[in-house]
């Protein structure tokens, strides 16, 4: 039990680790890994069922988008520019997560790394959840006081793949974060 306790004590850090990346565009407080993670989940399996996936696939991405950035509870989260000096990142983020969850029960072990490998299109999807949270980040930040963010949009269409993932972006571009609560208000 402590074993799987520590397990869950170190991902909680995820709660306390800024996403780096704002922070170069200005952002003194930006969301934490954890936010970025909880929202990416959500936007997965969304996306899952939007590309046809089964049930059972989409849940499975939105799973492992849970746990795809817990290595940076001991990485941290690196940024575009950071990462440039990085070397075989993709190793040390297995390295990380393969040593977090050695000392836990076997059948727990091989559940938490087994929901990281993932179909090609499995992962296309949460590579795309993952870059499209960063979208709906952006927009919020540049409607909240942040308008050089705006730029980063724009990039994004360049690193998706699916055409879900494009029809969102497109979406996030055209409206206002605040339109979701429009007529919600009791006056």
């Amino acid at each position: 039990m402590e074993e799987i306790t520590n397990y869950i004590f170190e991902a909680g850090m995820l709660k306390r680790i800024a996403r780096s990346g704002w922070w170069t565009e200005g952002i003194k407080n930006p969301e934490t890994v954890a936010e970025h993670s909880w929202r990416a989940a959500l936007i997965g399996f969304v996306l899952a069922k939007m590309e046809g996936l089964t049930d059972a696939e989409a849940q499975r991405v939105c799973s492992a988008l849970v746990f795809h950035d817990l290595h940076e509870t001991r990485l941290l989260d690196l940024n575009k520019l950071t990462e440039r000096y990085i070397e075989n990142k993709k190793d040390l983020e297995k390295k990380i997560e393969s040593e977090q969850v050695q000392k836990l029960p076997k059948e727990i072990n091989s559940s938490i790394l087994s929901l990281l490998e993932l179909s090609e299109k499995e992962k296309q999807i949460l590579y795309d959840a993952d870059v499209l949270e960063c979208a709906f980040t952006a927009k919020e930040y540049s409607e909240t006081g942040y308008p050089n963010v705006a730029k980063w949009l724009d990039n994004q269409i360049k690193r998706i793949k699916t055409s879900s993932a494009k029809k969102m972006l497109e979406q996030i571009k055209k409206q206002s974060f605040r339109e979701w609560m429009s007529g919600l208000k009791k006056l």
